[in-house]
């Protein structure tokens, strides 16, 4: 396909600006390699709408975080019209925030773990204190509009909280806290809109201790990754229903990745969280779980590319 001139948008302001750069280059590579006229593109140093003048006709959405994955640059392109990869404005705030997500999946009986969530008024060491009381102990304690782990704290006794709610306040004024689902990590990626989407294979996630954090994340190689997961194959199919489910009520389009969690005492898979702008570093599972399914890295791109289109149509 002639897609035009392509800008792959990397970096960006958030927290997680270092990792976007990474996938920012590897997806910039990947289009090169089969003949996209892509070009580099960082919000951070440059105007979005530079885009409109130097004649970009579509954008490859490699940022992560805030002002990249929360519907703001989404907003920003529409009204350049621009098609973009990945969900709407709309899909792309509400998964930002996990609050607003659990409380949709939770509205459409999607399962996933029980939590509390603390405003900025509500953060002082009394009210602290008794969220362990509501959730049980241990328990995850995170900023809401924060990925790649960052801000994230597992708590095992009361004395804990107070650090773990104001390690988490640095980067959101929400804190969410969640029970702690003791089993097995997982992920699983989504590709396409509506009806058409599917899911791809489940990635099953074995980290130190269940030290999952982000420099294991990205930086080391301590982590192990199975694709194909292992799993019995109902076990699966279900996390691939659920991962489906929880997309398409999102209202989510492009691509995504959910990660999960099944807890051992029942086998129950927990909907923690959905990525609709994954990453596509060395490390990251997209790409892995693609591989598995027999597309490559390059073609992943392409395809993705290709699915790039505005929330509203300009005829």
């Amino acid at each position: 396909m002639n897609f035009g001139k392509v800008a792959v948008l990397m970096g960006g302001t958030s927290a997680e600006r270092e990792i976007s750069l990474l996938s920012g280059q590897g997806v910039l590579a990947a289009l090169r390699s089969q003949g996209v006229d892509a070009h580099p593109f960082d919000p951070a140093e440059r105007e979005l709408s530079e885009l409109k003048r130097e004649g970009f006709a579509r954008c490859f959405i490699a940022l992560h975080g805030r002002h990249g994955e929360d519907g703001t640059v989404q907003g920003a392109l529409e009204l350049l019209g621009i098609p973009y990869t990945g969900s709407g404005v709309m899909a792309s705030a509400v998964a930002m925030d996990k609050v607003m997500t659990k409380r949709i999946w939770l509205a459409e009986g999607l399962p996933t773990p029980r939590h509390v969530w603390l405003a900025p008024g509500e953060q002082d060491r009394e009210r602290v204190r008794t969220v362990p009381d509501q959730l049980g102990l241990p328990l995850i304690v995170k900023p809401p509009r924060e990925g790649s782990s960052i801000g994230v704290s597992k708590v095992a006794g009361y004395s804990d909280m107070a650090e773990a709610v104001a390690l988490a306040a640095r980067y959101d004024p929400d804190v969410l806290c969640e029970a702690f689902i003791e089993g097995l990590e997982v992920t699983c990626p989504v590709i396409g809109d509506g009806a058409d989407a599917r899911a791809l294979p489940v990635v099953r996630i074995a980290a130190p201790e269940g030290a999952y954090d982000y420099q294991n994340k990205y930086f080391t190689d301590v982590v192990q990754y199975h694709c194909p997961s292992g799993l019995p194959a109902d076990e699966e199919a279900e996390i691939q229903r659920l991962t489906l489910a929880a997309y398409r009520v999102l209202g989510c389009r492009g691509w995504g990745r959910a990660d999960l969690m099944v807890r051992a005492s029942d086998r129950r898979p927990f909907l923690l969280e959905m990525n609709t702008s994954p990453g596509m570093t060395s490390h990251s599972l997209v790409p892995m779980s693609a591989r598995a399914a027999g597309l490559s890295y390059e073609r992943l791109c392409v395809e993705l590319l290709a699915g790039a289109r505005l929330d509203a149509r300009r005829d």
